[in-house]
């Protein structure tokens, strides 16, 4: 298939995909013409490509799970490289899940804390 049907088919742009050549995601294929070609193992990479930055993975960060698929493994966290990625995600994202909580646990104090000083005042005139 050529750039703009696999564009079509995986749903990016096909200035996209160049992107993705050009960091060597994606094989680089040309038939007599000059025209890049595609096929359906290429189609498959770019949705565990779609998959894990919609998971909140970087560009690079797929690239493990690209070269496993490329090796011709049944899927992409198959190899030990996409296991180490996947942990250093999880480590990642529980750092962030303890930041949000402490934020969230201070926007909660601040809120009790005014809602105790308001309701201790005279009522707001502009609130009604």
């Amino acid at each position: 298939m050529r750039i703009g049907e696999l564009a079509e088919r995986a749903g990016i742009s096909t200035r996209t995909l160049r992107y993705y050549e050009s960091r060597g995601l994606l094989p680089a294929r040309r038939d007599g013409n000059g025209y890049r070609t595609y096929d359906e193992d290429d189609l498959r990479l770019l949705r565990e490509i779609r998959t894990l930055q919609d998971f909140g993975f970087e560009l690079e960060e797929t690239r493990p799970f690209v070269e496993c698929l490329r090796a011709g493994h049944p899927a992409g966290d198959s190899c030990p490289a996409s296991l180490v990625v996947y942990r250093r995600k999880l480590d990642e994202l529980d750092a962030l899940l303890g930041r949000l909580t402490q934020v969230r646990d201070q926007v909660a104090g601040q809120l009790a804390e005014a809602e105790a000083e308001a309701a201790a005042r005279p009522r707001c005139e502009l609130t009604g």
